[in-house]
């Protein structure tokens, strides 16, 4: 699949904006939006170091803006909707996708109080601060919008999950325990599930994606490559309505058990 089978009809989205979009999930996210036959008016990619392929990036696209961002620190989420809003020019963000996360390799044995709350503070936290500083320019989109229902071309939340954060599941518990990944992806979950219900009548759409096991440089074992998860996830976002509402999808379609 090529992003080109993303049709124009499908999915036309004005303005989005995605966290940790420096290497892996989010940089492949940002080479999708910018390959689209009608591409957004304004992409956002956030880093918490200004350099790499974003800013070559930037200079071929006007449409993409690189912003410093660190989700874990109030004032720089504060200080980049500002610029984000200043770049809008009186229009809402229809999208916003919370992508940046980390991972500590642990076991239950040596997982400790400072591994749980770097890792929560950034794969659960930060999504939420995220959420409530835009969610002005989320509402101003769906305000602005003519479309009915629910979808990501009108306001959208996506927290970058995992299936490692089912606790039905709980996959490959022998080859990577990782609790304290494991714990602050399920809060996540938990995050999209209050804010689906707290946004939907503002018309804001939330939900969860787990991207695949996608060979990153925290997936150094898997065998999906980045442009195919990214390539799907597009795809995915594309057809999210009011039924995939705080749900938690995945890459290929399904839904997966909390």
């Amino acid at each position: 699949m090529s992003c080109s089978s993303v049709k124009k009809t499908e999915f036309t989205v004005k303005s989005v904006l995605v966290t940790g979009s420096n290497r892996g999930i989010g940089l492949g996210l940002v080479k999708r939006f910018l390959e689209l036959p009608n591409p957004p008016e304004w992409i956002f990619a956030t880093t918490r170091e200004l350099a790499g392929c974003q800013s070559k990036l930037a200079l071929k696209h006007p449409n993409l803006v690189v912003l410093e961002l660190d989700v874990t620190d109030p004032n720089s989420i504060k200080a980049a909707a500002k610029r984000v809003e200043a770049h809008l020019q009186g229009h809402g963000l229809n999208l916003l996708i919370n992508n940046a996360g980390m991972l500590r390799v642990t076991t239950m044995e040596n997982e400790n109080v400072e591994t749980m709350a770097i890792v929560y503070l950034t794969n659960t936290v930060g999504p939420l601060l995220m959420s409530q500083e835009f969610l002005p320019l989320l509402k101003k989109a769906a305000q602005q919008s003519t479309q009915t229902g629910l979808s990501c071309s009108k306001a959208a939340i996506l927290n970058m999950s995992s299936i490692a954060a089912s606790i039905e599941v709980v996959p490959l518990w022998e080859l990577r325990k990782t609790p304290s990944y494991r714990c602050s992806k399920a809060a996540l979950n938990m995050i999209t599930r209050c804010l689906s219900l707290e946004y939907k009548d503002c018309g804001i759409l939330c939900t969860s994606i787990h991207p695949g096991w996608v060979k990153t440089r925290m997936g150094t074992e898997a065998v999906g490559t980045v442009e195919e998860t990214t390539q799907a996830i597009l795809k995915i976002i594309s057809t999210l309505s009011e039924k995939e509402n705080g749900s938690f999808m995945g890459w290929d379609g399904k839904i997966y058990p909390w």
